[in-house]
């Protein structure tokens, strides 16, 4: 299976900017005063209106699959044990080998098994399926000999390449956290929002009391 095809060949299309219709927009005449005239006869009688029977008001805490959602965020955010190395897959100095066709190349293999290729390449060698059980050096082998058959070009080495021994998998980036990380980091959360909400309340007190000064919550 191919994966991370290169989109150098393909016109970039930029949606047009949509400041000139929000100018535009911006720029139209009010609504004339019969339109408001004709809608202000429309009223609510609230002799009408019944209290809701039964409803109460629930929070993030009385839904457990929704607790458990922002406490296990929360932990991913915040987890400073997390070790992600520094370098992609498809660094530079990951490079396993390169196609080439008339001295051009076409592809590049990577010792994680991923590559990139031209559109060009990609449209001559179509959908194809790995062999089942390959990945790291092999499957960039396997990839990169399978590139080159198809293209008729010619495999070259990269100085970069490792054998399969050396290679070692990625580790998966998700977690499974306990009942009691879950319950701490949902009470973290909360002491969190209550003091950012305390600081933010402070500060617009102090500004209240300072004449000629407003306070910005807009952020």
């Amino acid at each position: 299976m191919m994966s991370g095809v290169s989109s150098a060949a393909l016109p970039y299309l930029r949606p047009a900017s949509t400041s000139a219709s929000n100018a535009t927009s911006a720029l139209q005449p009010e609504a004339p005063a019969e339109v408001d005239a004709a809608t202000s006869g429309f009223r609510i009688d609230v002799s009408q209106l019944r209290p809701l029977q039964g409803a109460k008001s629930i929070s993030a805490a009385d839904n457990p699959v929704l607790r458990d959602l922002m406490a296990t965020n929360w932990l991913m955010t915040h987890d400073t044990s997390a070790t992600q190395s520094a370098v992609s897959d498809d660094a530079p100095e990951n490079t396993y080998a390169e196609v080439k066709v008339d001295g051009e190349v076409v592809a590049t293999l990577y010792n994680g098994g991923s590559s990139t290729m031209t559109n060009a390449a990609a449209a001559k060698i179509g959908k194809l399926e790995d062999p089942p059980g390959l990945s790291g050096p092999g499957l960039a082998q396997w990839r990169a000999d399978t590139y080159a058959e198809l293209l008729g070009g010619t495999v070259e080495k990269a100085s970069t390449a490792i054998p399969q021994s050396q290679w070692t998998p990625r580790e998966s980036s998700s977690a499974t956290y306990s009942r009691d990380q879950l319950d701490a980091a949902f009470d973290a959360m909360l002491a969190e929002g209550q003091k950012a909400a305390a600081q933010l309340q402070s500060s617009y007190l102090a500004s209240r009391k300072q004449p000629g000064t407003s306070a910005d919550f807009s952020a």
